[in-house]
């Protein structure tokens, strides 16, 4: 019988739900990716718990939603206390490994506390944010006048790069991620006016084909069972892509733009200061938009050909008859929909990414090639792998619930009602620019598949979209007093998930059940007047026992 062993799961950096073939897209195809969802269930309503890459991958990393852990933009480390997928999985028996991206930022202040040096097993795995490094690559190695935002960033693939002779002082600048003019000129990806030049690279060099390369050196007589985390930076800027696909898209190829003037003109004052950023002033602008879409779909393109690679080799050797692929994103982007560029809000370009499982198991050969509408976080991945070990999830502390069910055909909808994603931007020029306070700078979204309710702290408004007729999420309702029933009745479910026990991570229910009558049995009793009004066996030590008269004192010996 066919079985999952292993698990591979494959996540992208900023690709949006609707740019697969797939999910829709109509120029844009991916057969790969296809391919992989004809073998094994497409969800189409999977959400992120955070729009930006730490505090989302930290949520999925733990299974915890952002209140819980506590990780709430980049750069804030995940808290040295929190267990994570790999935590989960090497107590199940798997080992769990990294290729690629997390984002991750470790609490070195808390680990000091505690004793644990970073090159520890303990502690390399507790600043690894829970995996074991094949290797890290977040990809990204800007530099600036006060020196570089990831002094660590493409350290390897930079090695890797200058062992090949690609000479410079940043390589992953200079030639993965910019053009190059007639006379030799870098012409820097990071600039958007660049994003149609291709890069100046072998394609089979750049960052895509490279992690792809170091994801089949991992699996390469690997020996079971182990969850092997293959997380790429693209198509996250800078958006600039190498020959053949820096070729492929132009202007045509382009969706038109989701936005309207009235959802600018009657923005949500915190809306509209999101708006007003110089990136949403940017891909406002149709020029950015025809010049750095076609780049972003190639980025896509040559994503999917490296999981046409990919998937080839495990095919031939074997890897497909006993490992779970799951596929999914971090968050998606804007592209100037809604008069914004980026990720940092709460429409469905940003929070909704695509999600598809494919499990080798012969129990789910009756969902193959179907499609699930369920709510899904991502939260859900952590106790789904470890359900895949054939252990039960510790759920009082994984906050989403196992897939496994719907894979397997037993169910066809999730537990839940709705959805939630949190944004924390008390960090960001938004809150400096417009005079925010910390404890203010916090926004929250609850959504099920008819309604999406924002709420923001600071007194303000909520917004509030139908998205079953107004699916483009153009029309905020959130002032409209015809909808304050509907209001209510969302806000009610934010405020049932602010209540819920999401701290109590030291006990499961079963040991607070047990907890119940434990200490009865240990010889606590309380409120009893007679030995005869509870159970006699409860009490054997107490009676019949015998002691001298005290009352005095001891006696002189």
């Amino acid at each position: 019988m066919a079985k999952a062993k292993n698990i591979l799961f494959i996540m992208f950096d900023q690709l949006r739900w609707d740019y697969l073939s797939c999910y829709g897209h109509e120029h844009l195809h991916t057969p790969n990716i296809d391919w992989l969802a004809s073998r094994g269930v497409r969800f189409t309503r999977a959400y992120i718990q955070s729009p930006i890459c730490g505090s989302s991958r930290m949520s999925t990393y733990t299974g915890r939603y952002v209140h819980s852990h506590g990780a709430s933009w980049n750069g804030i480390p995940l808290k040295v206390g929190e267990m994570t997928m790999g935590d989960h999985l090497r107590k199940a028996g798997m080992d769990c490994w990294l290729v690629g991206k997390t984002h991750m930022r470790a609490d070195e202040e808390g680990m000091a506390r505690l004793g644990l040096a970073p090159d520890s097993i303990i502690g390399a795995r507790v600043a690894e944010c829970g995996f074991d490094v094949f290797e890290r690559d977040d990809g990204m190695l800007p530099e600036g006048p006060d020196g570089s935002y990831d002094p660590d960033g493409a350290k390897e693939y930079n090695k890797w790069l200058t062992a090949k002779g690609y000479e410079s002082d940043n390589p992953w600048h200079d030639f993965a991620n910019s053009g190059l003019d007639a006379d030799g000129n870098v012409l820097s990806g990071w600039f958007l006016k660049n994003s149609p030049e291709p890069a100046n690279i072998a394609e089979e060099d750049s960052e895509t084909p490279y992690l792809t390369g170091r994801g089949i050196e991992f699996m390469t007589d690997r020996e079971a069972p182990w969850c092997c985390h293959l997380s790429y930076i693209k198509p996250h800027w800078p958006y600039i892509v190498p020959e053949p696909y820096a070729s492929m898209y132009g202007p045509e190829h382009i969706r038109p733009v989701v936005r309207s003037d009235a959802e600018r003109q009657n923005a949500h004052p915190i809306f509209k200061a999101f708006m007003d950023t110089k990136v949403g002033e940017t891909f406002s602008r149709q020029d950015v938009r025809e010049a750095v879409i076609p780049a972003y779909m190639g980025l896509i393109k040559q994503a999917d050909d490296q999981m046409g690679r990919l998937f080839d080799w495990m095919k031939q050797s074997g890897r497909m008859e006993d490992t779970m692929i799951v596929l999914t994103s971090d968050h998606g982007d804007f592209l100037g929909d809604h008069w914004m560029g980026e990720k940092t809000f709460f429409h469905d370009s940003s929070t909704r990414v695509p999600l598809i499982i494919y499990d080798p198991s012969d129990e789910a050969d009756a969902t193959r090639g179907t499609t699930c509408d369920a709510l899904v976080e991502c939260i859900d991945l952590a106790p789904t792998f470890v359900d895949v070990t054939g252990e039960k999830p510790a759920m009082h502390i994984l906050e989403g619930e196992s897939l496994l069910p719907i894979l397997h055909g037993t169910r066809d909808d999730t537990l839940r009602d709705y959805v939630i994603c949190e944004y924390d931007f008390s960090a960001t020029p938004i809150a400096h620019l417009n005079n925010i306070g910390v404890r203010d700078a916090v926004m929250f979204m609850v959504a099920n598949k008819k309604w999406k309710l924002i709420h923001f702290e600071g007194g303000h408004r909520p917004m509030l979209f139908d998205l079953e007729n107004d699916p483009d999420e153009l029309t905020d309702l959130g002032n409209s007093e015809d909808h304050a029933k509907v209001i209510a009745t969302m806000y009610d479910k934010l405020f049932a998930w602010t209540r819920r026990q999401s701290q109590r991570t030291t006990r499961s229910e079963e040991q607070l059940i047990e907890m119940r009558t434990k200490t009865r049995r240990r010889g606590v009793v309380i409120g009893v007047y007679d030995e005869n009004d509870t159970p006699l066996e409860l009490t054997t030590k107490y009676r019949g026992r015998k002691a001298p008269d005290m009352k005095r004192g001891p006696k002189s010996p």
